[in-house]
């Protein structure tokens, strides 16, 4: 993990401190840009999400979903996770912390907004920073790899439809054409972009054209998340100078629902027996969000002012130490995890059918 990554914590709290001070002080800037928008899009954040979200899926090589089958239990326990699991757990969390409990600290006429904010976050799964977590772990690469290309093919066609009927049942209208556009610009469009330039760049410069070309995009990518937050705050300013707690408050769904899904994947892979090397970066896939996806749609969807947009920032603004945790928590319980039983079964029988082959050649050679 880079500096830059391994601090983006401090580094989002900066651009909240930045954006809420340039919003109270160049109103009118904001405003302009805000407005910079065709068919609900605004055209600056668009251009920002793109260097977010393309040299991120770069990283991914979709062929690697030709070994899905070899994990079958840990890519089971999280599209379990983060399909069947993540996005309800989410939107029964919103709708009791935001919509009941922390109801009388809120803004009245954002509470709809702030659940669907949290919403949008968990409907995504983490595309980038998961590589980061599972190595942390001592993670499957290829587990993690196959599992997130599998993912991001999924993201295509359930993201969607699962944002429009929780929104739906939440009794917050669904503005459809803006979602589906949504989905259509910051997932189809970039997904095959960065396929298409992952696949010119290695076929004329191989692996390390690649490389090369991902030290100087991931920058880029940091740069443009850190400059679509000092956006997102300038216009939530007054809101923040006048109620700061609110960032504490939209916290606290975010992280029970982190801890609640990562538990919850590592104890099911514990019981069916999946070796603690896929297990922890399942743990870290099921809990993580892809933010900056959330962060775009709901922009897209409720604009830059909206409760759904700060929602999702707040994500971004817990989840490096968030996910830290979750790591120290899997590595420490690495001991426990593997006196599992079936997790002994299972690496005894994967031990005995390696041996099987070793022994009958040894055997041919007497």
């Amino acid at each position: 993990m880079s500096i830059f990554e391994r601090y983006l914590t401090l580094w989002v709290a900066l651009c909240i401190l930045v954006g809420v001070l340039l919003g109270q002080l160049f109103p009118g800037v904001f405003e302009i840009v805000g407005a910079a928008k065709i068919a609900q899009v605004n055209l600056p954040v668009a251009g920002l999400i793109w260097l977010m979200i393309i040299p991120m899926l770069l990283k991914i090589d979709l062929s690697a979903l030709a070994g899905v089958k070899q994990y079958w239990r840990g890519i089971g326990v999280t599209l379990f996770i983060n399909w069947a699991v993540k996005p309800f757990s989410m939107a029964f969390l919103g709708w009791l912390f935001v919509g009941h409990l922390f109801r009388a600290w809120l803004p009245a006429d954002q509470i709809n907004s702030y659940i669907a904010g949290l919403i949008i976050l968990a409907a995504a799964p983490c595309t980038a920073m998961v590589f980061v977590w599972s190595n942390l772990t001592r993670g499957e690469p290829h587990f993690t790899l196959s599992q997130v290309a599998l993912n991001d093919v999924i993201m295509i066609f359930a993201f969607a439809p699962i944002v429009g009927f929780l929104l739906g049942i939440s009794a917050i209208t669904v503005p459809w054409q803006t979602l589906l556009l949504s989905v259509f610009l910051y997932i189809v469009v970039p997904i095959v972009l960065a396929q298409l330039l992952r696949h010119w760049i290695f076929a004329r410069q191989g692996a390390a054209g690649l490389n090369g070309l991902l030290a100087v995009l991931q920058p880029v990518s940091l740069v443009a998340l850190l400059a679509t937050l000092v956006l997102l705050f300038g216009f939530q300013g007054g809101e923040i100078v006048r109620q700061p707690f609110i960032i504490a408050l939209l916290a606290a769904p975010i992280l029970i629902q982190v801890y609640l899904n990562a538990g919850l994947a590592y104890m099911i892979n514990r019981a069916v027996g999946e070796a603690h090397c896929v297990a922890a970066p399942s743990a870290l896939i099921g809990a993580s969000n892809f933010f900056e996806l959330a962060v775009a749609a709901a922009i897209s969807l409720f604009g830059l002012k909206s409760g759904a947009a700060l929602a999702t920032v707040v994500g971004v603004l817990v989840e490096v130490p968030v996910m830290l945790s979750v790591v120290f928590v899997t590595n420490r319980s690495r001991a426990w995890y593997g006196r599992g039983a079936m997790v002994r079964r299972n690496a005894l029988a994967n031990d005995t059918e390696i041996s099987r082959p070793a022994e009958a050649a040894a055997h041919r050679r007497m």
